[in-house]
């Protein structure tokens, strides 16, 4: 009986362990170890970001304090400057970093919030999977940029605008053009750009008698036919 005893007990502790293991996976998986919050600089709010996806660039160490990079450095930017004027702003390292010289410096500056820097003080994340020819009312999306790091500016460093689609990948329109003209009958300007389903169709309807090769020999010639990838001309 002692031993049947001793055996249940032993068999109840297990099962408790078990289940307290599966509690505290589930709650691990409630809450990510990866998930934290960051209080806002300009303001109360409490926001949630991802580590995962949070860049943060690191400051140089070993150089001048005038030329650390705008993000580590505290400057005093008047928010109610004219646009457009060149201003002067008293600036420091951010969180005492190692840097030689000077450690309060003077840096100059135009005036304007980030979103308003010219397209070459910028640079902006690239999309390969935008519409640029193939559907030119949709050539434009949106995309994160990022102001150079030499640049001082007004608001947040990084911003959302609209980038022109302008990749491409690979195709020739000399050679889509070439193809519609001369063998756009079995549809190998359609195979060519990669319209595999239109290509079957026009190779056997035979160009849809002579009128879909008619038809794709302008669009081709126009632009209004582009490559199946949305990608550019070359």
């Amino acid at each position: 009986m002692n031993c049947i005893h001793i055996n249940v007990k032993r068999a109840v502790f297990i099962l408790l362990t078990f289940f307290a293991n599966n509690i505290d996976t589930a709650d691990n998986a409630i809450k990510p170890p990866d998930a934290v919050k960051i209080q806002a600089n300009t303001s109360d709010e409490i926001k949630v970001v991802n580590l995962q996806n949070l860049s943060i660039p690191r400051c140089p160490t070993g150089i001048e304090c005038r030329d650390l990079p705008a993000y580590c450095i505290d400057c005093d930017l008047n928010e109610t400057c004219v646009y457009g004027r060149e201003m002067t702003s008293k600036c420091q390292a951010k969180n005492h970093l190692k840097c030689f010289g000077q450690q309060d410096f003077e840096k100059r500056y135009i005036c304007r919030y980030c979103y308003q820097t010219e397209h070459w003080e910028h640079d902006c994340e690239v999309k390969a999977t935008c519409e640029s020819s193939a559907s030119p009312q949709k050539d434009v999306y949106i995309t994160n940029c990022t102001v150079n790091s030499n640049i001082l500016c007004l608001g947040h460093r990084t911003f959302k605008k609209k980038v022109k689609c302008n990749w491409t990948g690979g195709y020739r329109w000399s050679t889509a053009l070439v193809l519609s003209i001369t063998l756009g009958g079995f549809g190998a300007d359609r195979f060519y750009l990669g319209h595999w389903q239109e290509g079957i169709g026009k190779l056997f309807s035979f160009g849809g008698l002579g009128v879909w090769t008619l038809i794709d020999v302008i669009l081709i010639s126009l632009h209004y036919l582009g490559p199946g990838d949305g990608s550019l001309y070359l």
